[in-house]
């Protein structure tokens, strides 16, 4: 199986001790955007992200200092660089080396900068979420911009194996399901509260970073292996699941 998630926009670039990386896969894509990016200023930033003056600030850094060469001097590897609820429960920091390498072959990261990465993948510090509408020649926003790309890239990626989505809606929406070739399921995670099942947010974030460790460090391959996943309390809901979209709870 081929496990999707989102990334983070919180980043760690202290120098990492897994030396072994690769490169995207989208040099041009991300050229073409960063070019774009580079134009902006830091109140244009502030307006198109709705992030901060000082976020706008460093992000408008960020883009003119973009090197065309991802080196390990100005990147890092994907997986050791993003640092968000999701990462957090991803245990890198005791990765064996068998284990970066399972995760390079069953895992993928989508990116509203670089498409779709590779765990390893070297990444210079950047933010772009899927969501902004950042105008291009190629349409209105990044859902525009990527197309179908995505979904071929996945189907490459896939050869074959079903699709496991356990990333957010926003980063999920850039990929044109009717492209994909093999099956999907869809994973969700839902708390009780105030007498119901509901999916709230940063919990539902550390669950897929869990869920993504769990078959890392299991080498699962099959997606049905997934429903054995009971980390933290939670357990799968067969009542609350169909085919496609399977619900774990707690």
């Amino acid at each position: 199986m081929l496990i999707l998630i989102s990334p983070a926009k919180s980043l760690d670039y202290s120098i990492p001790e897994y030396k072994k990386h690769t490169l995207p896969d989208f040099t041009s894509d991300i050229k073409a955007l960063v070019s774009v990016m580079k134009k902006k200023t830091a109140k244009e930033i502030s307006e198109l992200m709705h992030v901060s003056e000082n976020l706008a600030v460093l992000n408008e850094e960020r883009y003119k200092t973009f090197q065309k060469e991802f080196t390990t001097e100005n990147s890092k590897q994907a997986i050791l660089a993003f640092n968000g609820d999701v990462y957090t429960k991803i245990d890198v920091d005791n990765y064996s080396a068998a284990d970066f390498g399972f995760a390079q072959d069953h895992l993928r990261i989508l990116s509203g900068l670089y498409g779709l990465l590779k765990p390893l993948d070297l990444i210079q510090p950047y933010r772009l979420e899927m969501g902004t509408r950042l105008e291009t020649k190629k349409g209105k926003n990044l859902y525009e911009y990527w197309d179908k790309k995505i979904a071929k890239a996945i189907n490459d990626a896939a050869a074959g194996r079903p699709i496991v989505n356990l990333a957010s809606q926003e980063y999920f929406k850039s990929v044109h399901l009717k492209t994909l070739k093999t099956p999907l399921v869809n994973i969700h995670f839902k708390e009780f509260k105030n007498g119901t099942y509901q999916v709230i947010g940063i919990f539902a974030k550390q669950a897929r970073g869990m869920m993504t460790n769990f078959a890392i460090k299991n080498r699962l391959t099959d997606p049905e292996e997934l429903k054995s996943f009971n980390e933290e309390g939670y357990e799968f809901s067969a009542p609350m699941s169909d085919g496609s979209d399977w619900t774990f709870i707690r």
